[in-house]
């Protein structure tokens, strides 16, 4: 026979309401009924702070699979974020590998690696602005490199990529540590028995890290995805969505639109659009990777 669990005393009981029911009740607030009345507004021609305004059903979901400028920043904000899951976590990884051997020095470099996620979004975005419009074409053309001589955000064939450089440099850090700790947490008995039985250092990683880092590795994919699907710091800060509008992200889209044209109801309705589009991704992600596990 199996017992019943103990109930947990009242008084326990009064302390566990007492401390969540604030989160529930901001969570609430600051969440649920943004969601909602932001779904609700997306159904509505309001332009952000009239009293009145109309309920035009899907209208705006309609105008915004014709807009041409949503469609490029669609294509822009999934490429953006592709290479960016792949920087993030292959450059982590690869660091984490490192900082885990035997290394001298190994807390200064882990430290090192580190400090990059301590500074502000704006502040990075400000000194690699001054490093790619000062720096790095002075540089160039000092040794009379042509391509070092221009401005990376100058062109719109290289502006992405040069947001990309800083974002990767940025972002790496908290997946890092994150992979960090969970080699830690792998039993070396698993590698002393596999280098018993012949495995180089690449079958042990392949074999036994990998697999293992598989539950972190899930979270680390969906965090870096979100920051790439919602990226807005970088770009409004770099190049404003420029030059020609090849780096307007759907985040950027959207403050623009409420903003700075007040159309914003169209702006949440493609913030609705972005909300679904990262539950997708996650759930996608999430479920490849439990099946890996």
């Amino acid at each position: 026979t199996v017992k019943n669990k103990p109930k947990r005393p009242k008084a326990g009981r009064a302390a566990y309401m007492a401390f969540t029911l604030p989160a529930i009740i901001l969570y609430t607030v600051f969440f649920v009924f943004s969601v909602i009345y932001g779904i609700y507004y997306s159904f509505t021609n309001w332009n952000g702070y009239a009293k009145e305004y109309k309920f035009v059903g899907v209208n705006n979901y309609a105008r915004l699979f014709s807009d041409r400028v949503f469609k490029r920043a669609l294509v822009f904000t999934v490429e953006y974020s592709a290479i960016l899951v792949v920087g993030v976590i292959t450059i982590a990884l690869i660091l984490a590998v490192i900082l885990c051997s035997k290394i001298k020095q190994q807390t200064f470099f882990r430290a090192a690696f580190f400090f990059p996620a301590t500074l502000s979004l704006v502040t990075i975005g400000l000194v690699f602005n001054e490093i790619y419009y000062r720096v790095i074409p002075l540089i160039g053309k000092s040794l009379n490199i042509d391509f070092l001589s221009k401005n990376i955000l100058s062109s719109s064939s290289t502006a992405m990529w040069g947001i990309l450089i800083v974002h990767i440099w940025r972002s790496v850090s908290i997946p890092m540590v994150l992979l960090i700790a969970g080699m830690q947490n792998i039993s070396g008995d698993l590698y002393e028995a596999a280098a018993i039985d012949g495995a180089n250092g690449v079958q042990r990683f392949f074999r036994i890290t990998l697999p293992l880092l598989m539950p972190v590795l899930s979270v680390c994919i969906i965090l870096v995805t979100k920051e790439g699907l919602t990226v807005f710091d970088y770009i409004t800060v770099m190049t404003s969505g420029g030059p020609a509008g090849s780096t307007q992200s759907i985040a950027f889209l959207i403050y623009e639109n409420a903003f700075m044209n007040q159309k914003f109801s169209y702006a949440i309705t493609q913030s609705v659009v972005i909300f679904v589009l990262v539950c997708v991704v996650s759930y996608f992600q999430f479920r490849t990777t439990r099946k890996e596990d």
